[in-house]
This record gives C-alpha cells, sequence and structure tokens, in this order.
C-alpha cells in the first residue's frame, strides 16, 4: 500500500520533502492560498484549501493520511500556538499514526554559549518562542492520548543558496554589521536538504514523543558565519559593532536573536534517525 503524507505547512522545506518522496508517496498539502494550487500540482501534491486560523475549514484533514509533517510557524502573536490546537482538533477524530512537528532550538533559550542537547531544560525568552514550546507541548499530549508517534525537530537557522532568504548575500550586500567577538554569540545551521531529509527519516524512524535538534556539525560565532559567507561570495566582511550600539541601530527582531547564545548537539539526529549530513558545516552548504 502507497503510504499517504499529509504537509501542513508546505513551503520551500515541505517541497524538498516532496521531492525525497516523489513516486513512493501520496502527498496532500493543506493551503490557505488558492493560488498555490496550481503549483502544488506541479510538485505532485494534492493541494487541499484549509486554513489553521479558521477551525471549521479542517473537517478534512481526519483519516487523510497515516503520517503528517506539520511546518506551519504559529501566528505572531501570544503565547499559544492556537493553530496547532485547532490542527490537532481536526485530526484527533482519526488520529494519524505519526506526527512529525517542526519546532525551533530558540525553545532553549539563552545558554551563554554553553553545549547542550535535548535534555536541557526549556526556557523560551522570547513570545515567538513561547508559542513553540506550547505546541510541542500541545503534541506530545495528543501522541500519549491517541497512540499517534509524535517527533518534535528542533531547527535552527536554515539555509540552502537555492532558498528564498536562504543566503547571507543580500545582508551582507546592505552592509549590515555583526557584533564584536567579545560580546558576539554562537549561532546554529542546517541545510534545507538535509532538513528535509531529516524530515523523512523523522516520518520512518523517530522514537515516540522524541525532540532531536536538527543542527549541523559547526560551532560558529554569528559573525564568523557571515564572514564565511562575505569571503565565498567575495563581498566584503561586515563592520563589527558593540552591543551597545547594536541596540541602538537594529531593530527588535534582531536583537533578540543577538541575545541567545548556546551550541546545539546532534548526538540524537545521527544516532537515532541516522542522518548522515550532505552538509556537515556552512562552508560545505554555502
Amino acid at each position: 500500500m502507497t503510504p499517504r503524507l499529509l504537509i501542513i505547512g508546505c513551503g520551500d522545506v515541505g517541497l524538498r520533502v516532496v521531492k525525497q518522496l516523489a513516486g513512493r508517496w501520496r502527498v496532500t498539502a493543506l493551503t490557505s492560498t488558492p493560488a498555490r494550487a496550481e503549483g502544488l500540482r506541479a510538485a505532485g501534491v494534492v493541494p487541499l484549501l484549509g486554513n489553521l486560523d479558521e477551525p471549521a475549514t479542517l473537517g478534512r484533514l481526519a483519516g487523510l493520511a497515516d503520517c503528517v509533517l506539520h511546518l506551519a510557524p504559529p501566528a505572531r502573536d501570544g503565547h499559544t500556538d492556537e493553530r496547532t490546537r485547532h490542527l490537532l482538533a481536526a485530526l484527533a477524530r482519526r488520529p494519524p499514526r505519526v506526527l512529525v512537528y517542526g519546532s525551533t532550538t530558540g525553545v532553549y533559550g539563552d545558554c551563554g554559549g554553553a553545549r547542550i542537547d535535548e535534555t536541557r531544560a526549556l526556557n523560551p525568552m522570547t513570545d515567538r518562542a513561547a508559542r513553540r514550546v506550547d505546541a510541542e507541548a500541545q503534541l506530545r499530549a495528543f501522541g500519549r492520548r491517541h497512540g499517534t508517534r509524535v517527533s518534535l525537530l528542533r531547527i535552527p537557522g536554515i539555509y540552502a543558496p537555492d532558498r528564498e532568504g536562504g543566503h547571507p548575500r543580500e545582508r551582507l550586500a546592505r552592509g549590515t554589521p555583526v557584533l564584536r567577538r567579545e560580546d558576539d554569540v554562537f549561532t546554529n545551521h542546517i541545510h534545507a536538504d538535509d532538513l528535509a531529509r531529516a524530515c523523512v527519516l523523522a516520518l520512518l524512524r523517530g522514537l515516540p514523543q522524541r525532540a532531536v535538534n536538527v543542527c549541523d556539525d559547526s560551532q560558529l560565532l554569528m559573525g564568523d558565519y557571515f564572514d564565511l559567507a562575505a569571503d565565498l561570495s567575495g563581498l566584503p566582511r561586515p563592520a563589527r559593532i558593540t552591543r551597545a550600539e547594536a541596540a541602538e541601530r537594529m531593530g527588535p527582531m534582531a536583537l533578540s536573536f543577538w541575545s541567545e547564545s548556546r551550541r546545539i548537539a546532534n548526538g540524537r539526529l545521527k544516532r537515532e534517525l541516522r542522518l548522515a549530513l550532505r552538509h556537515p558545516t556552512p562552508a560545505d552548504g554555502l
């Protein structure tokens, strides 16, 4: 029997998953944008119109697929993820066998540059991360209640030269500065293709109600990452500024990323999902 997959939030990463499953799985994708239907069909996906913010539109999701890949982000405000709540309420009528969720390493908050794994206590420092923590809790409870095997993929910065906004060139061309080394923070990365492969492996091999960090092997300060990208692109390296200067010049979103430093271990990714990274560092992937 051909396995059936429902993708919630079939953007760049979802379409990369579809390419890997082509001809072997039947894939349906929920979209709230009718204009996307033609593009999804061209990719070999059956489009299904519905909106996670409108529960009444989700009635057809129950029993549609054996496996669900949930890549849709929460709404932009609040401390809870109501979109995931609406999705799970719809799926509960006929629960899937497997559910994989794309979360974020932001759930760990600031770790002071420490090297951490999935046993680290969650400490979200932004509403954005708090909504992801709420989604993870909902999904784990759903898995226990319905016997669904839930995998939580904690994802850092996603990059790929062929991904929109997935290469630092534009930021470098704008001359956006980075923090000086003594103020800098560690940042973590994953190539979009490796992330897509991790999603597929989680569908096949993920352990029940288990979180997995989906990160490459690099341990780069953010400024070093942009220096590397500049060198590879033939662009000038960005200027370095102090944290006090950054507070005056940068917006809240940039400052929130510059306030958290952690080095993410990927042992579970390799040991449990058995993913062999094709782009183990940004030097390979960029």
